[in-house]
């Protein structure tokens, strides 16, 4: 449909604009009032399109195009149940009207009925002339129902009707990612570019099918293509960027990134990446330069802030990496992996109490891996809290039963809190698990390992040995 543009050359949209700044009455006919109307809408000025409506309808009560118009502004303003009836009584006057469906299977999605819905396009299609948008509707109505197969099927469908239908494309491809199938999806690509090779989004998007499968020299092949269609397309840039980055081509991977840059205005992704590449090259310098570029741009990515932490830590000045630690864990502190961070640059500093409350922090986060336990363990150890790290311990114990690392500990532990008897049990059973990890638990409690008793515990496995 044509719509009008933004200029006083559109007749009947002038004529309109005039009837209301004189509060004249004009005549339209239905289908100038129509295109008035939408005009309207695709502008975002509802309450001029409200008013054009309801003087449409004066004008012409009994025009169904106008009343559907009428139900797309009722869903707009989410009034679905006046949507609904008005609905109801077009249907009776028009059975055969593909938008009557339509418009109900789009009401029936907002409540979440979708598979409704679904019934509803089904309908619409048996009386529409074209059938490629009702097929991509029905495609989104099963990723609503996370049938992904099914809507893929449509997706695929509407495309075969519309076949440079790049939206129905990347939602064929989107189910595939889905299903994990992207040995099928690889397939299907291949097939669509054999019908169209000048396509550079299928070759975009099948160099991306490579790249998840690990394929990097025929993903960076693809997007070559892609590019050779077209100059400008920045996705298939940054793509090829990233492609070469994992080759290791580092400073081919920057000309790209900043290629992407050229295109387009500089993103804070482009430059947390050209400073990985500058990091890989060895280039601290270059590196923490895009690093700072990255936070610039973009100061509330905190994989920026991360990436400053991780250079300081490498280049051992704590102090800094502290400093920008802190900057990540301001934007997202419910990320264990920074919380553990934070906790080994306290280490390094000698902030012990700081590390302790950092390990607690990661595993009230229900980070419950062994060496979260064990380091706040060997903490509290040095903090003298031998009773706070026995009870970490056997927090920790009860998913990791049989870890000797535990077991040592637990038995040097309890000989520190004047507990022989649990402590030598504990020594025991640690023996009997892995006689070898002994020389870790004397560096950890050297005192407790000259004790007579323990001495000859030990001699006791070691002859067995």
């Amino acid at each position: 449909m044509q719509h009008f543009s933004n200029n006083n050359d559109n007749q009947p949209l002038s004529k309109f604009e005039l009837m209301l700044k004189t509060n004249s009455v004009y005549f339209f006919d239905s289908n100038e009032f129509e295109e008035i109307i939408l005009f309207y809408v695709d502008s975002g000025k509802f309450s001029l399109a409200k008013k054009a409506l309801h003087l449409g309808l004066s004008q012409h009560p009994s025009s169904v195009v106008l009343k559907l118009i009428h139900v797309e502004l009722l869903i707009l303003d989410e009034k679905l149940e006046k949507a609904e009836k008005l609905l109801d009584q077009l249907k009776e006057i028009e059975p055969s009207n593909e938008d009557v469906y339509i418009q109900k299977a789009t009401i029936y999605s907002k409540k979440g009925k979708h598979q409704e819905a679904v019934d509803n396009l089904k309908i619409a299609l048996l009386y529409a002339d074209e059938d490629a948008e009702i097929l991509s509707m029905i495609g989104m109505e099963y990723l609503f129902l996370e049938d992904f197969d099914t809507a893929r099927f449509n997706f695929a469908k509407s495309l075969d009707v519309e076949y440079e239908n790049y939206s129905s494309l990347y939602n064929v491809i989107y189910c595939f990612d889905m299903m994990k199938k992207h040995a099928e999806a690889i397939t299907y690509l291949q097939d669509y570019i054999e019908k169209d090779p000048y396509s550079e989004i299928a070759w975009h998007q099948l160099g991306r099918q490579y790249y998840i499968v690990y394929d990097y020299q025929k993903a960076l092949q693809a997007f070559e293509y892609s590019i050779l269609i077209d100059e400008e397309f920045i996705g298939a840039h940054l793509e090829k960027a990233k492609t070469l980055e994992e080759l290791g081509h580092y400073e081919e991977a920057i000309v790209f990134y900043h290629k992407t840059m050229e295109l387009d205005t500089p993103t804070s992704f482009a430059y947390l990446r050209i400073g990985k590449c500058y990091e890989k090259l060895d280039s601290t310098r270059d590196a923490i330069d895009f690093y700072n570029k990255t936070v610039n741009e973009d100061p509330l990515l905190d994989k920026g802030w991360l990436a400053l932490a991780d250079t300081y830590i490498s280049s051992k000045n704590y102090h800094k990496a502290l400093y920008f630690i802190n900057k990540a864990l301001g934007i997202d502190e419910e990320n264990n992996l920074y919380w553990h961070k934070f906790a080994e640059i306290n280490l390094k500093l000698n902030l012990f109490e700081e590390a302790a409350k950092a390990y607690y922090k990661c595993i009230g986060l229900e980070d419950d891996r062994l060496e979260v336990y064990l380091a706040l363990a060997d903490v509290l150890h040095f903090l003298g809290e031998f009773h706070e790290a026995i009870r970490v311990l056997l927090d920790a114990r009860e998913t990791y039963k049989d870890a000797v690392e535990i077991t040592y500990r637990l038995g040097g532990l309890h000989f520190l809190v004047q507990k022989e008897k649990e402590g030598l049990f504990f020594f025991e059973t640690a023996l009997k698990l892995d006689y070898e990890y002994l020389s870790v638990a004397k560096e950890l409690y050297p005192t407790v390992m000259d004790l007579t008793e323990v001495q000859n515990l030990i001699a006791k496995f070691k002859d067995l040995d």
